[in-house]
């Protein structure tokens, strides 16, 4: 239990150790390259996300905690195409590079810069994570809930370990990436889904981050072979006209058409309480927008059983019904080997 003269700041301090992605600038000054800030930071400060510090002339990361840990349908994450019906063993820090006004995950992303957020962290060691995984029989390990970029050394901790029984690593993450941390976590790194949160630059700045660096990390993970997953959360008067939600598509569409792109419905939360939530129907249109654009796999989700066919995965040759969800579940998976069942179309992802 915490003394009352400790903080939060205190007990992530004394659980850290010094990080890789950095480089020295002076004796007293480094460059961190985990995201795409690339925070200068001197003696005794941190960066942006509030969990990397400089002692001394060197980088300190997070390390040897979790906030969450649990075992989710992989389909929650959102993956559709990466081995249906299956769970991943997720886990979370505390931290975030942005400081959207909308997260759902506010209490631990927003720790550290909001005095109301904040969860207490429950240590434990990559083996006893891996133990878990192994447990349960999970096929994944998931770095989410908060901004797993500003944790990556403690992501490969895990992963790196896990990679010897076979177990695949994912990341969910806001995609404000540098090409440094990408080829670190590549070797231990299959699955990746970005959220692309808005085609207007200056709302992402409103956001904490920058269009551009989203748009070239969603390029540079498809060049250096990641599997890669879009979510667009749609938020009435945000980025919900259908001049933004095209230039989306089509900018997707552009690196690559078989990118699944989700388009999914925002709530009223944290400190976002203006907008009205988001309709079945405006999810529907954003999805047919995503095929007029030629998308190949566009799915609306979280409003499961309203949004018509959308949650459903179809082969793009001949129009077959593959896999059939509701929600979080899987009804039926007709892919063979990675194809369609009817017409042999080869299906991207992993399916086996």
């Amino acid at each position: 239990m915490l003394g009352e003269v400790q903080t939060l700041k205190d007990v992530l301090t004394r659980n850290s150790k010094e990080g890789e992605l950095y480089r020295k600038i002076d004796d007293k000054r480094i460059e961190c390259f985990a995201c795409g800030h690339r925070c200068k930071i001197s003696d005794g400060r941190d960066g942006i996300c509030r969990v990397r510090f400089n002692v001394g002339g060197k980088l300190y990361v997070p390390w040897g905690y979790v906030t969450s840990l649990a075992l989710d349908p992989i389909e929650k994450k959102p993956f559709f195409h990466v081995y249906p019906g299956s769970y991943t063993l997720s886990f979370g820090m505390l931290g975030c590079d942005f400081h959207c006004d909308y997260c759902q995950n506010w209490v631990t992303s927003q720790a550290l810069r909001d005095p109301v957020a904040g969860a207490m962290p429950d240590f434990i060691s990559p083996e006893e994570i891996v133990e878990i995984a192994l447990k349960y029989k999970s096929r994944i390990i998931t770095s989410t809930y908060n901004e797993p970029l500003i944790t990556s050394e403690w992501s490969v901790g895990i992963l790196k370990l896990a990679s010897q029984y076979g177990i695949r690593g994912a990341y969910v993450s806001n995609g404000n990436a540098t090409p440094e941390v990408l080829d670190y976590l590549r070797p231990y790194v299959d699955f990746y889904k970005v959220d692309l949160k808005t085609f207007n630059d200056l709302n992402y700045r409103k956001l904490g981050g920058r269009l551009n660096v989203v748009l070239d990390t969603i390029k540079m993970l498809v060049e250096k072979g990641f599997w890669v997953e879009i979510v667009t959360l749609v938020v009435p008067g945000f980025n919900d006209s259908e001049a933004e939600l095209r230039d989306i598509a089509r900018f997707i569409a552009s690196v690559s058409p078989n990118i699944p792109w989700h388009v999914t419905a925002f709530h009223k939360d944290y400190k976002m309480t203006d907008p009205d939530n988001t309709r079945p129907e405006q999810l529907i249109r954003a999805a047919e927008i995503g095929y007029e654009e030629g998308l190949r796999f566009v799915y609306a989700g979280n409003i499961p059983g309203y949004v018509d066919k959308y949650e459903n995965t179809y082969c793009f040759n001949c129009g077959a019904l593959l896999v059939e969800r509701f929600g979080f579940r899987v009804l039926k998976n007709k892919i063979k080997e990675g194809k369609c069942y009817k017409c042999g179309t080869i299906i991207p992802g992993y399916w086996d």
